[in-house]
Formats: C-alpha cells, structure tokens, sequence
C-alpha cells in the first residue's frame, strides 16, 4: 500500500499544517481482519509502516475505535495517513466501542506480538508510547480506555463525540454499561477534543458539550479542544472526493493537527508541539478551524 497522499484541490490554511497534512516517509502496509481476537471475539485491522524498525526506529502505538455501525475500513485514509508518519494503528473490527475495552485489548496484542520472535512487530513497536484515537461513539470509548488504562494511555483524541444529552437520551448503546458517564477525573494523560461545527450532534458549544467536558478533565494535564469549520459528523470518513454518506469537506482538514498531535505527545517532536501552544499556537489560528482552546505550554 502506497502512502496516504493529499486529496488533489485542497490547500492548507498554514505552514506546519501543510507539513503533516503531507504524506509521511513511511510507506504503508495493512493486515486486515488476520489478526484474532479481543475479548469479546473481534478480530483487528492494522496500518503500520512497512518498514518496520528502519533505522533502528521503535514505532508508537494508536489504538483505534469505530463510531456505531462504522468498521475500521471507513476510516482508511486517516489510518493510513497516521501510518505513513510511522504509527502503528490497530482497530478492533467493533461496531461498539463505546467501553474502550476492546481497543485496550489492542494494544495488549501489539504489545505481546513486539515479544514475539516470530511476529514481523518483534522489538519495533514503543510499547510505552500509546494513544488512543476514535469517532462518535468511539470518542467515548477513546476516553474511557484512557480512564481505565492506569497511565498505559499517555494521550487521547476524540472526533465527533456525541453531546452527554444525545448520548444520555439515546437507548443503551452497550446493554448494561452506561458509557456516557466518563470517568474523566481518572485521566492522566494529554486529551485533545475535536468537532465540527456542521454535525447536528456534536460534542461542541459550551453546553454539556466539548466545553464542558474539556472543563472536566484535571487541569493539570495538557489539553486542548477545536472544531473544524463546515465539518459535519462523518468527514473524518471521507475520501479525497467526499463520497461519503453526511460528508460535507471529507478528512482533509483534520490531517495535519492530529498528526501533529500524536508526534508532539507520542514522538516529542517540537515543531509539532509550538502548533498547540496556548496563544500562539497556529492551530489556534487557522481559519479553518473554530472553538479552538488550549493550556499547552
């Protein structure tokens, strides 16, 4: 699999943006439904760089989470592109990943084939630098696995959350659980929030939304949260094109800062890190985003 690639027609709105919208210099490569199983039975998609451990690199780790009724496929582009930049992205083929639990089993499977001497991952994967990444009800399932990761998590990224009064009103999504209640004093490490200002559902205004959850999260931890303009609840499905059922713009504009996320707080990257910074940020300024709020240093 070639790497991700920027969807012809579309500019970045600013310089580091562009940097990380780009195609990393990794190639890719994806296992899909061959690796078995979590602990409920699912088995996973993995993107990773195909050359593995190239110049003695140790790959960070995302694990990933479907919105409902969504499979891994959907969000290829993103994936990949995440990939390109030397992630190794695994997603339990999961319609319901609202718990995290699924996605924590993930990462103990990456982190059991890094031991193994007969896996293409063995001694290549940085089984200490794990984040965590999802849609819609993923999103929820994002934070609760960072919640109940005891500090495995080190950063989290929600897309497309539903509002706590959505999620609340709706039927159980995962009978028996209540996922909507997260635990998001347990969370240690970093959290960024995203949204779109065209979903009719988003985790967004200051409401019991994306302000009221970045609110609750301890203050001692970095944080930021933003909403992409026009973006409605499945762009970050999108391919170049927008083909895609309830896509306005496609993925596009979430490449280059959640990139950028991962490789400030999984990789330590600076030029990554200044886009977040409280005030100065350019994420903070770029037109094409909305919200935008942040205590990085």
């Amino acid at each position: 699999m070639a790497p991700a690639s920027a969807a012809p027609g579309y500019q970045p709105a600013a310089p580091i943006e562009a940097t990380f919208h780009a195609a990393g210099p990794h190639p890719v490569a994806k296992r899909a439904g061959a690796d078995c199983c979590s602990s409920t039975g699912d088995v996973y998609d993995i993107w990773y760089p195909s050359d593995l451990g190239a110049d003695q690199t140790r790959h960070p780790i995302i694990a990933w989470g479907d919105g409902t009724l969504a499979h891994p496929r959907e969000y290829d582009y993103l994936l990949s592109h995440l990939a390109s930049w030397g992630f190794v992205v695994i997603a339990p083929d999961l319609t319901n990943t609202g718990t995290g639990v699924q996605m924590l089993d993930g990462v103990a499977y990456l982190t059991q084939l890094n031991s193994d001497p007969a896996s293409e991952f063995y001694g290549k994967l940085d089984t200490g630098a794990v984040g965590a990444m999802g849609h819609s009800q993923g999103g929820l399932g994002t934070l609760n696995a960072a919640a109940r990761s005891n500090g495995l998590v080190k950063t989290a990224v929600t897309l497309e959350m539903p509002s706590q009064g959505l999620c609340t009103s709706l039927p159980p999504l995962i009978p028996g659980q209540n996922i909507c209640d997260i635990p998001t004093g347990l969370i240690s490490g970093s959290v960024l929030l995203v949204s779109g200002t065209a979903d009719p559902a988003p985790y967004s205004g200051a409401t019991g939304g994306m302000q009221g959850v970045y609110d609750a999260l301890p203050a001692s931890i970095p944080k930021a949260r933003a909403a992409v303009i026009n973006a409605s609840h499945n762009d970050v499905q999108g391919q170049p094109g927008c083909t895609n059922l309830g896509c306005n713009d496609g993925v596009d504009s979430y490449l280059g800062y959640l990139t950028a996320w991962f490789l400030d707080q999984l990789r330590g990257d600076a030029q990554a890190h200044s886009v977040f910074v409280s005030g100065t940020g350019e994420f903070q300024h770029n037109p094409r985003w909305t919200e935008q709020q942040s205590n990085i240093e």
